[in-house]
């Protein structure tokens, strides 16, 4: 086992209802924080990251409607606060809604800069940094 990955999370799966909609959204978005595809069953998956296989696109396994967690969001980490306003602006170009643009979210911390974005499922994602 080693320990040179500080995350505490392996990895977090999402369901999407239109595998090929969401991955031509999450190519594009991911892109802007330097990840990329990972690994990939298809017509099923892809995981997203930066070396190792972090966010996965799904179709529900069990065959139902996908549906997003009330009150639940997925935040990535970016270099820069261009990078943050790239994501944002990649993700409302590829068909997201907007949740908050970019900018500091004293409330998190001194230091924190981010933006919310609803991903084309409803689930709410985010870029931010500390600064």
């Amino acid at each position: 086992m080693s320990d040179s990955n500080p995350s505490i999370l392996n990895h977090v799966s999402i369901g999407v209802n239109n595998l090929d909609s969401a991955l031509k959204f999450y190519d594009a978005v991911m892109a802007t924080i330097g990840a990329s595809r990972q690994l990939e069953i298809p017509n099923i998956a892809v995981a997203y990251g930066k070396r190792f296989p972090e966010f996965w696109v799904q179709r529900p396994l069990n065959g139902e409607t996908a549906t997003n967690a009330n009150g639940g969001h997925f935040a990535f980490t970016a270099s820069s606060k261009e990078a943050v306003q790239a994501f944002y602006d990649t993700a409302l170009e590829s068909g997201g809604t907007s949740d908050g643009a970019p900018g500091p979210r004293p409330m998190y911390g001194p230091t924190y800069y981010g933006c919310f974005v609803y991903d084309l499922d409803g689930h709410k994602i985010e870029a931010n940094l500390f600064v």
